[in-house]
């Protein structure tokens, strides 16, 4: 197989899709090979099949193939600790796909000689297609683990392009380099670190996956004001491993009287109206976890400080100082009440004291009325 060849087929089915519109990130996808940043041993993770190994010396063609394919290279398991040969375990770092990439970047709108923070580094391909894209010496990429960055460093040098690379904690921001024009986030976060709003120009633009507590997660593109502030809409779906430092905790586990009765809302009309809902849901109630397994009958695990809930079918169980299931019910009814806004309509705020949801605007939060409490 030929890489080229692959590359230009993968460039014009993204063009196809409406992925890729600007001509500007064309010219950088051809000049930057995504071969030259997969590992020679890596696991290809498609969204709609299971995950493979990809092996470049036993199966040069299938790896090379998987390189060039619209979905992710999965590059570490559990921060290192497991190899990837030996199969799947926690995703902790990876080549994202190329159509996801591109939403991303053409969401951040980069300019020739803008400066460009990019937090999480990975194996480098983003760092080096912005690079390609901006202009050598506009672009700085941090990265937390030090055997990715050491690859990173090794395959941007292959490939021919130099950003500024820096082993740290992205969470922090690099502000040796600030003020930057724009802020490149490939991790996802609940909380937006208010260093990337402060080490970014008035005016710029903050480009993250946003990943509540609750599910799922959404493109959210920040521009920062006159005020220390930034605001902006979410703008679709994603999907990314966490900041480290911003990892979920586990649910708890622990004895405790449950209190039982049958939901009044059917789980699978909450889990299913939508990214508005999920959204608005997030908002209202910031510290819930979720995780839900549409598989098996449906079942629904909700928890926050001492509480936590399980629903199952029609039937809830809740233990704790709190009824989380008694108040996602309730945030859902609220967001009906609102007349059940899509998600293009919400957005968030960052201030130095915080972040909120709203809906609108930014002077309108999205909070649960007492009367609902």
């Amino acid at each position: 197989m030929n890489p080229e060849e692959l590359n230009v087929a993968m460039v014009n089915a993204l063009a196809s899709n409406g992925e890729l519109t600007d001509e500007a990130w064309r010219a950088a996808l051809l000049a930057v090979p995504r071969h030259l940043f997969v590992p020679a041993v890596a696991w290809a993770a498609p969204d709609d099949a299971p995950g493979y190994l990809i092996d470049r010396a036993s199966n040069p063609d299938a790896w090379l193939k998987a390189a060039y394919a619209d979905h992710a290279i999965i590059t570490q398991f559990d921060d290192g600790a497991t190899e990837i040969s030996k199969g799947p375990g926690r995703y902790t770092s990876s080549l994202s796909a190329p159509g996801v990439v591109l939403d991303f970047l053409e969401l951040l709108g980069a300019d020739t000689n803008d400066r460009v923070l990019e937090i999480g580094t990975g194996p480098g391909w983003t760092a080096g297609l912005l690079t390609h894209r901006i202009g050598e010496g506009c672009v700085t990429s941090v990265e937390i683990d030090e055997e990715v960055f050491s690859t990173a460093v090794g395959n941007l040098r292959e490939a021919g392009h130099r950003p500024h690379l820096v082993r740290g904690d992205g969470g922090r921001g690099w502000v040796r380099g600030a003020p930057y024009d724009r802020v490149h986030v490939t991790c996802g976060v609940f909380e937006v670190p208010y260093e990337w709003v402060r080490q970014t120009r008035c005016g710029g633009v903050i480009v993250l996956p946003w990943m509540p507590r609750y599910e799922p997660g959404y493109q959210l593109r920040l521009s920062v004001g006159p005020h220390g502030t930034a605001s902006g809409n979410f703008t679709g779906y994603a999907g990314y491993m966490l900041l480290r430092s911003q990892r979920a905790a586990p649910p708890p586990f622990f004895e405790a009287d449950f209190r039982s009765r049958s939901t009044e809302i059917d789980p699978v009309t909450v889990f299913r109206a939508g990214y508005g809902a999920d959204v608005a849901i997030a908002g209202m109630l910031p510290d819930i976890a979720a995780s839900v397994d549409r598989e098996n009958g449906f079942q629904v695990w909700l928890w926050a400080g001492d509480s936590k809930a399980y629903v199952s079918g029609l039937e809830v169980w809740q233990a704790g100082s709190r009824n989380l299931w008694d108040e996602v019910e309730r945030a859902f009814s609220q967001w009906t009440e609102w007349q059940r806004p899509e998600l293009g309509r919400f957005g968030m705020r960052v201030t130095p004291s915080g972040q909120y949801v709203w809906l609108d605007s930014p002077d309108n939060p999205v909070t649960l009325p007492e009367s609902m409490r």
